[in-house]
């Protein structure tokens, strides 16, 4: 009886400490997908809001929107941009954006707003919008570029008149609520704050005038706010491994079971193209959803690393980024890969390349993206729906590897998405350690059960 209740207890301890782990594990897990990035830890987007002039119920302001985010942009159909008044204010007009609705302007008999709705949502101008509905940095359907691309496009406005809002700084109330949708969702904005007036440069750069007020929102990005489910994976190769590790089952979805696979597409149907336009919408928010291949992963992007080739001094990587979603071009991608090397990566093939090196002179990030009019364009699924490069590396002999799987990429991210690699157990081994690699593994389960053994009955 006394062993019983021993092996009892024993047996209460090892299932709180399980417990414990579980927990801890599900704790990382939420907090990897939370907000704060660590490969951007200081990217957000920004608004400011510059009252430039007062008007007699009211104000003119220029809202601009920078994207201070290294490699997340804005897409098609691009954002939308909402906020709830604090007080009964009204929009009369704008230039360079729009709200989506009018709302209820009854009361008004003469002079109609642009919208009188409490809480409104504002979307970007269409290119080639007539220069007099224009200003500087409007007018690209909500497409902005990410900062470590091209900061230059990393930036959107439009000019809004304010009225019945108070015509002084102490009779302004800032806007609440403030909701940024690129296009779905994903982004939380804080509160308005008042900072200092923003200074405008005359074009002669000869004189300096300066905001009314300026109030600034600040949003950040969150993946695990934005889908519940991954949005691509990493599949995995190498020259001297003939296996070919493919994404992990169901990684982003499962097909449904039965003939009818309404997930999903048969890249062999027949009648390919009706089947796609059939699965297509009026709705706009459908039209989002992805409407992938049927593969074993069911991701809208699969990227593939394949150690190429070994030189004396260099070894060389391909990298193939392939769509298989039917709904979307992918315009102005870009792809983030952490490995050790690229601190010595000495040529690149067809993608531009950028540094990350957010943590100061620690340099084994890379951020890749398309040439322009040459692959900045990841077609829809199909024949042409794929891009590639290749990547020659510079040997540092102090910690170059082939085995226990170095040469592979540490995280990958696609768009600012986290990309689901395959389990490093299966990473593609160098053919002269497997046996090792199968005696180290039985050794590890053989002390494993000798562990738990003296666990309970010591």
């Amino acid at each position: 009886m006394l062993v019983a209740m021993g092996l009892s207890r024993s047996l209460a301890k090892f299932t709180a400490s399980v417990a414990v782990v579980v927990f801890l594990i599900s704790c990382f897990s939420f907090t990897s997908t939370d907000a704060f990035d660590p490969l951007d830890p200081n990217g957000n987007i920004t608004l400011k809001w510059d009252v430039i002039s007062w008007t007699a119920d009211g104000y003119v302001a220029v809202v601009t929107m920078y994207n201070f985010q290294q490699y997340r942009h804005i897409q098609a159909p691009g954002w939308t941009l909402g906020w709830t008044w604090a007080k009964k204010e009204v929009i009369w007009s704008m230039m360079g954006a729009q709200t989506t609705e009018q709302g209820d302007c009854s009361k008004f008999k003469a002079n109609i707003p642009h919208c009188c709705k409490k809480d409104p949502i504002v979307v970007d101008l269409l290119p080639g919008t007539p220069y007099n509905q224009q200003i500087a940095n409007c007018c690209k359907g909500g497409v902005i570029n990410s900062w470590g691309q091209d900061s230059q496009t990393a930036v959107s406005s439009f000019q809004v008149s304010v009225g019945q809002s108070g015509t002084t700084n102490k009779t302004v109330r800032l806007p609440k609520n403030f909701t940024l949708k690129a296009p779905g969702p994903g982004y939380t904005c804080g509160p308005a704050k008042v900072g200092k007036p923003t200074k405008f440069i005359t074009g002669d750069g000869r004189r300096i005038t300066q905001a009314m007020m300026t109030w600034n929102v600040t949003c950040m990005y969150s993946q695990f706010l934005a889908q519940k489910t991954p949005t691509c994976c990493v599949s995995l190769s190498s020259f001297y491994n003939d296996t070919i590790v493919p994404c992990p089952t169901c990684t982003c979805g499962c097909q449904n079971n039965g003939t009818q696979r309404e997930n999903c597409v048969d890249p062999n149907s027949p009648h390919l193209a009706s089947v796609v336009s059939d699965h297509g919408s009026a709705n706009s928010k459908a039209n989002l959803a992805p409407l992938v291949q049927c593969t074993n992963h069911m991701c809208p992007i699969r990227i593939h690393w394949h150690v190429k080739l070994n030189y004396k001094e260099y070894w060389r990587v391909k990298i193939t980024i392939t769509n298989f979603n039917y709904r979307m071009n992918y315009t102005q991608w870009n792809m983030v890969v952490q490995h050790p090397n690229f601190d010595n990566l000495t040529q690149i093939f067809s993608f531009n390349y950028k540094a990350l090196t957010p943590y100061g002179s620690l340099n084994d990030t890379a951020m890749l993206w398309g040439v322009k009019f040459y692959n900045d364009l990841l077609s829809q699924a199909g024949p042409l729906g794929n891009v590639q490069s290749e990547l020659l590396f510079k040997k540092d002999l102090t910690s170059f590897t082939f085995e226990k799987g170095w040469a592979f990429p540490r995280r990958v991210y696609f768009n600012g998405d986290n990309c689901v690699m395959p389990p490093p157990d299966s990473y593609p081994y160098l053919p002269n350690a497997s046996s090792r690699h199968k005696t180290s593994l039985l050794s590890l389960v053989v002390a494993l059960i000798s562990s738990i053994a003296v666990f309970f009955f010591v």
